[in-house]
Formats: structure tokens, C-alpha cells, sequence
């Protein structure tokens, strides 16, 4: 098989290979919350997505409150302050979704014991019902008579179409690899979700906090022996995992800047996808699952077609599964080393 006619050249393969790191990155960030709380409660938090999805229209209710409504192009530079607003209250208002969710969804199940597949359809319940709630938000601002005061926020019969954010950041180049183009988007988000995970990796393994959640994670019972709160530990691991989630969106945002009221459900995915590849349970393994789907999915892209994208990134997922059932890197969050 002749890669260099598959890719096209050189510059092409690099184009493919940044531009897929800058959607693993993406994919990693989302998937710490999918792996977090799967190696504390084992399991899998499936509203996770709608958590990223909450975050991505608080970015752009941000810009449309302190920009407007009119159609704009910025530099990553011009639109920096506004991000920093965005980023703070994307990632505020994504941990009050997950905590929520923690609160009415997943404790009340925990406290009864309840079987794992409960609570399993417990979280998909959830995730229909915030992806819907957003989707109807502008008949809840008619219920309570805020329709003309949030004219800007919500569109009478187009709560389910797209939503763009109106200010279009423009990436600009910085430095060429090969012939690619290297942009100022392509390098923040990739050092951003870089940058994030190890503090979050940092926070688990060296902190108070941290030692609780590998402590509830190795065993909860003798956890709670040691005076551990357990609730808390869950609280705090759903915590994490929304923040991480409204940073991915804040990426996101800056890279597509357009959102809709399930768009999560496929990121969502795949972020999960990323989880198991690189061994659910492990943060680390998020981080190079999340890469390593995105590049992957990238090459498939170029090599079969923009339509087959998804397919190479579940294939690859079976793949991986059918040689190393436990992920690439394989250790749950319990046993990393402190």
C-alpha cells in the first residue's frame, strides 16, 4: 500500500496527524471524567456527555452577553479575556451539572445498593433528559416569562438547531513542521489539555483529596474504616470530571465554535472510547487514548474517506480490546502509585 499516495505528501500526513492530536486532546480531556468515575464507583457515567454539552453553550451565552449577537471574526489573541470568562463559567457551570447528576441520579442508588445496571439506565435516563431540557430552553424562558430578556440566549422554535457562537476565532500560523502550518488554536488546545491533565494527575496522586479517591477507589470499605468520606470522594470525583468536561467545551468552542443540544452524544462516545483504549480507570491512559483516537481517526479519514471517520475509531477500539482487554495502559486509579 503507497501511504504517500493515500495521504497525498508529507505536508498532508502532518495535517492529518496535529490536526488529529488537537481532537484527542479534546476527547482526553472529556474522557478524565468517564475515567474517574468509573475507577471510583465502576461506573460508567454515561450524562457525561451532556455535562461537555452544558459547558459548550455557556461559552457561547458568555460571548453573546459580553459581545452581542452580531456576527464577528477574532484572533485567539482579541478573544483571550472573554475566554477566560468563558473558560471559568463553562467549567462552573458543567461541575454544578455533574454534581447535580451525582446528587439525583447516582447517590440515592448508592445509599440502596443498587445493582449496577440500575444505575447504569439511571445515567442514560439523565442524559436524554438534560440533552432534552436543553433542547426545549426556550420554552422554559416562555413558562417564566424571561423570553425577551434572554432574546439573545434563546431562539423561539430553534432550541434544537445549531448554535453558533457569534464570535468566529480565526487561528493564525505560527510556526510550519514540514509544510504544515502550525496554528495558535492547534497549539493551545493541545497544550492546554496537556497542561490540565497533569495537574489533575498531580492532584490525585499528591494531594489529601487525592490519596481519598485512590483510597475509595482501591477499597471503600476499608476506606471508610480509615475515616475516608466516601460521599465526599464522590462528590469531588464528579466534581473533577465536570470541570475537566467545561474546559474540554471551552476547546471545543474555540475549535468548531458551533454547538447543538446533543452534541455531546457522539463526542461523548468517543471520549468513552478513549477511556477503555487506554485503560479506563487510568488517567493517563485517558490522555493517550484521547491522542491516540485522534490521530487514528484522522489517518482512517484520510486514508478512507471523511465518512468513514467513526468507523476507524470503533474498529480501532476492538482492535485494541480483542489484543489487551484491559486498555493500553491498563491500571485502575486505585492502584496508581503515589
Amino acid at each position: 500500500m503507497d501511504l504517500g499516495a493515500l495521504f497525498g505528501s508529507y505536508d498532508n500526513f502532518l495535517s492529518f496527524t496535529i490536526g488529529g492530536l488537537v481532537f484527542g486532546a479534546i476527547y482526553a480531556l472529556v474522557a478524565l471524567g468517564y475515567t474517574m468515575v468509573y475507577g471510583v464507583l465502576q461506573l460508567i457515567n454515561f450524562a457525561h456527555s451532556e455535562v461537555f454539552m452544558f459547558g459548550t453553550f455557556a461559552v457561547a451565552w458568555v460571548f453573546v452577553a459580553l459581545h452581542g449577537t452580531s456576527s464577528a471574526q477574532w484572533s485567539l489573541g482579541r478573544s483571550i479575556p472573554i475566554l477566560l470568562v468563558a473558560l471559568v463559567a463553562a467549567m462552573c457551570l458543567s461541575a454544578v451539572v455533574a454534581l447535580l447528576l451525582e446528587r439525583i441520579a447516582y447517590r440515592p442508588l448508592i445509599k440502596k445498593n443498587a445493582p449496577k445496571l440500575i444505575a447504569l439506565i439511571s445515567a442514560i435516563g439523565a442524559s436524554f433528559a438534560l440533552s432534552e431540557g436543553m433542547g426545549l430552553r426556550d420554552k422554559f424562558a416562555q413558562w417564566f416569562g424571561l423570553d425577551h430578556k434572554l432574546a439573545n440566549y434563546v431562539s423561539p422554535g430553534k432550541a434544537r438547531d445549531v448554535y453558533s457562537n457569534p464570535v468566529s476565532i480565526l487561528p493564525h500560523h505560527l510556526f510550519s513542521i514540514g509544510g504544515y502550518s502550525v496554528t495558535d488554536v492547534d497549539l493551545t488546545i493541545i497544550v492546554a489539555a496537556v497542561l490540565m491533565m497533569v495537574v489533575l494527575d498531580q492532584l490525585v496522586l499528591r494531594t489529601r483529596f487525592g490519596r481519598g479517591i485512590r483510597a475509595v477507589a482501591q477499597d471503600p470499605e476499608s476506606a471508610a474504616l480509615m475515616g475516608v468520606n466516601s460521599t465526599r470522594v464522590v462528590q469531588l470525583t464528579f466534581l473533577l470530571g465536570g470541570l475537566m468536561a467545561g474546559a474540554a467545551a471551552t476547546l471545543y468552542m474555540v475549535k468548531i465554535g458551533t454547538t447543538k443540544q446533543d452534541a455531546g452524544f457522539t463526542l461523548g462516545v468517543k471520549a468513552f472510547t478513549a477511556a477503555v483504549m487506554g485503560g479506563i480507570g487510568n488517567l493517563r491512559g485517558a490522555l493517550l487514548g484521547g491522542l491516540l483516537l485522534g490521530v487514528m481517526e484522522s489517518w482512517g479519514a484520510a486514508v478512507f474517506g471523511d465518512q468513514w471517520r467513526d468507523v476507524t475509531a470503533f474498529v480501532l477500539l476492538v482492535l485494541i480490546l480483542l489484543v489487551r482487554p484491559s486498555g493500553i495502559l491498563g491500571e485502575a486509579l486505585g492502584k496508581a502509585r503515589a
